[in-house]
C-alpha cells in the first residue's frame, strides 16, 4: 500500500476552501493518511508555498514528533507549541513568525500551490517546541522512511 495523504477539506490539486486561508477563519485543514512505512515511529509535517516570491518559498506550518500510531490530524489544530491532545506533538515557527498553522495568503494575481508533506520517521526528533523548518529538516536527515504529499491551490483576486 502506498503512503498517501488526503484532506476532507480539499482534493489533491484543487482549491483550498477560504476557511483555511487568511481570508477566512485561518484554521488548519483536517488531514488523514494511510500506508505509512513499516517501522514508522513518528511523523513530521511541513506545509509551504513554493510559489511565494522569496527564495525557499514560504512556510505555513511545521509540526513534528506526532506519534507513529496516528493516522489523522483534526481540523483547527491549536496554535500551541506542545500538543498534549495530539500525543505530545510539537509545533514549530512558521514564516509569519508564529507557532502553528497560518493559512494560504498569497499576493493577489495568480494561484499559489500549497504543499502539505508528511514525513514518516524511524524516530521522534526530540527538538524543542518552536523549531524552524531548517532545524526540523536537519534533524530528519537519515530518519525519513517515506513522504506523502497533498497539494492545494489558492488564489486571491
Amino acid at each position: 500500500m502506498a503512503f498517501t495523504l488526503t484532506s476532507k477539506a480539499f482534493a489533491a490539486n484543487a482549491s483550498i476552501p477560504k476557511k483555511h486561508t487568511c481570508d477566512g477563519s485561518d484554521v488548519s485543514p483536517e488531514l488523514a493518511w494511510g500506508g505509512a512505512p513499516s517501522g514508522t515511529k513518528a511523523f513530521a509535517l511541513i506545509n509551504d508555498d513554493p510559489d511565494a516570491p522569496r527564495a525557499g518559498g514560504w512556510v505555513h506550518w511545521v509540526l513534528y514528533d506526532l506519534p507513529g500510531s496516528w493516522v489523522a490530524l483534526p481540523e483547527n489544530v491549536p496554535k500551541q507549541e506542545s500538543l498534549t491532545t495530539l500525543g505530545g506533538a510539537r509545533q514549530g515557527k512558521n514564516d509569519f513568525g508564529k507557532i502553528g498553522f497560518n493559512g494560504s495568503c498569497p499576493p493577489p494575481g495568480k494561484p499559489h500551490h500549497y504543499h502539505f508533506r508528511l514525513h514518516a520517521l524511524d524516530a521522534a526528533l526530540g527538538l524543542r517546541p518552536g523549531a524552524t523548518r531548517p532545524e526540523v529538516e536537519r534533524a530528519m536527515q537519515g530518519h525519513v522512511l517515506g513522504i506523502a504529499e497533498i497539494v492545494g491551490i489558492y488564489e486571491r483576486r
